[in-house]
């Protein structure tokens, strides 16, 4: 055993051992299927804590021949496949952390030197009878290895892109990097499987890429192994039912990464949460911002302030709950080359900040936990009032349930004001304006716009989560340049309230109208019993 040839399985007993431990190892029979075939490149990238470090280490600990570990798959659900006992414990296999060379190192360089230095020495010491032709060509160690053992090895790279996202402006040390990588791993009879992962896709120069020989599995296209990373939402309700936690609150917190695998028998979809932040809400025995503690919302503030025509606009619509659509074919899987607002976005996207429906190509913000991060780099940016409004929404909430028409009209108007960033032309922008206008509801409310509710859709509805069941529901229903007192008939006549299948007790309908003469809103409230 080396400390990066058959590094052993110490990690992954570690995780085995932790208190929540969601089984992912049918991931491992995904890449047997791929071991030693022209699809044995897997390069995987997820937001940070994620759970690609434990896959790598379940992954080592599976392959790895130095030792037998069967008891500790014994009752894991990879021990059901067929594929299990075949490759057990069968391979040489090297893991390897690109950050802690990285960080080990003053120069890509260095790094790379290191690297290829430690690894030989772990041949050295495991195979002191193999006769090496060269020992600093690396490349050469391994082929003179497998020449002697004809056993190919399984090589894990975690972190693989730490080098593109500190080294953002060095775009030869990035080239460098990536011809390394080419050389070693490319085209070579000793690999059985080349798995890497990290934050960002394999980067791209033009429409080329040096590891072309990878299949990616993104946030943008999670293929078939989008269950295996992050949590689904069965695995969540078993969580929340074994810890006594509210389901519906960690949906509202977590849930919102749409992973939709492309099959051929058609796509599935694959509802997402952080493991970080259900685990410690488990643990903790409360809902919370845990996901993005190791981090500040400055690192999310830098990519939205960029000045990039539309941004501003998407973001605010985004926050107020809407989608937008996104072109993610020019990203060029770095943190530096932004050519259109698509390109900051689709980035947001691999980071975690946001969500992609590869479906109807938009993106959103995935949910409460992440909305928060907004909120607080908003707070701090010269963004024409939209911290304010979202303030603000507290008041106005209070107004709606006290059916104080006038003062919700008026907040609505103080909202219009404020974000200005919003092209106010449409039912649309008045329709992200009331949502961002109501921001606060979200706490109380599950809010769904065009809801199909009787003869129609009604433009907003808000439905009290359980907990919340002693506030009353809502229908909205909004008018440009028509009058309030026509949306509340509309609601009736078409009996929108029909939407709310499920829903028994209070209910208010409100009327929104946006006078274009005037520039004024009007509001009407009514309540009605269901």
């Amino acid at each position: 055993m080396g400390s990066y040839l058959n590094p052993g399985n110490f990690s992954f007993r570690g995780s085995l051992r932790s208190k929540i431990y969601v089984d992912k190892s049918e991931l491992i029979a995904k890449t047997n299927e791929a071991l030693c075939t022209e699809q044995r490149y897997i390069c995987v990238s997820r937001p940070r804590r994620f759970g690609k470090s434990m896959a790598a280490n379940m992954l080592a600990a599976y392959y790895d021949r130095s030792e037998n570990i069967e008891e500790l798959f014994r009752n894991l659900a990879i021990s059901k496949d067929s594929s299990y006992k075949e490759n057990l414990n069968q391979y040489d296999v090297i893991k390897i952390n690109m950050q802690e060379f990285l960080s080990m190192s003053g120069t890509m360089e260095e790094m790379l030197e290191m690297l290829k230095k430690y690894l030989v020495l772990d041949f050295e010491e495991t195979y002191p009878q193999v006769r090496f032709r060269d020992e600093k060509n690396l490349i050469q160690v391994m082929k003179d290895v497998f020449s002697y053992t004809r056993c190919p090895f399984v090589i894990l790279i975690d972190e693989w892109d730490c080098l593109f996202r500190e080294y953002k402006q060095d775009r030869e040390a990035q080239k460098k990097y990536l011809d390394f990588l080419r050389a070693w791993l490319k085209d070579k009879d000793y690999v059985a499987l080349a798995y890497m992962t990290g934050i960002l896709p394999i980067k791209k120069y033009g429409s080329h890429s040096a590891l072309n020989m990878f299949t990616e599995y993104s946030m943008t296209d999670p293929g078939e192994l989008a269950e295996y990373f992050g949590f689904t939402e069965q695995e969540v309700a078993v969580l929340c039912e074994k810890y006594g936690m509210s389901f519906e609150d960690a949906k509202t917190w977590y849930d919102g990464y749409r992973l939709i695998a492309h099959r051929q028998t058609g796509n599935e979809c694959y509802s997402m949460y952080s493991p970080k932040s259900v685990v410690e809400a488990m643990l903790r025995h409360k809902f919370g911002t845990y996901w993005n503690q190791t981090e500040t919302y400055e690192a999310l503030k830098i990519y939205i302030q960029m000045d990039m025509d539309g941004l501003k606009d998407s973001v605010v619509r985004m926050l107020a709950g809407e989608s937008v659509p996104i072109n993610i074919g020019t990203f060029s899987n770095d943190m530096t080359t932004f050519a259109t607002k698509d390109d900051v976005l689709t980035l947001l996207v691999h980071l975690g900040y946001l969500t992609y429906d590869s479906v109807d190509g938009t993106v959103s913000i995935p949910n409460k936990e992440v909305s928060r991060e907004y909120v607080n780099a908003i707070s701090t940016m010269n963004w024409h009032g939209v911290a304010e409004s979202v303030e603000s929404s507290r008041k106005l909430l209070e107004a709606l349930w006290n059916m104080d028409a006038d003062a919700v009209a008026e907040g609505i108007e103080k909202a219009h004001e404020e974000i200005s960033i919003l092209q106010y032309n449409d039912e649309n922008s008045l329709s992200c304006t009331i949502q961002l206008a109501f921001y606060f509801a979200r706490e109380y409310y599950t809010m769904i716009r065009e809801m199909p509710a009787g003869k129609g859709f009604a433009d907003i509805c808000m439905i009290p989560r359980k907990k919340h069941s002693d506030k009353p529901a809502v229908v909205i229903e909004l008018k440009w340049n028509k009058s309030a007192v026509g949306a509340i008939e509309q609601i009736k006549e078409k009996q929108y309230v029909n939407a709310l299948k499920e829903y028994q007790g209070n209910l208010l309908l409100a009327g929104i109208n946006y006078n274009k003469m005037t520039k004024k809103h009007e509001c009407v409230i009514e309540t009605m019993q269901k």
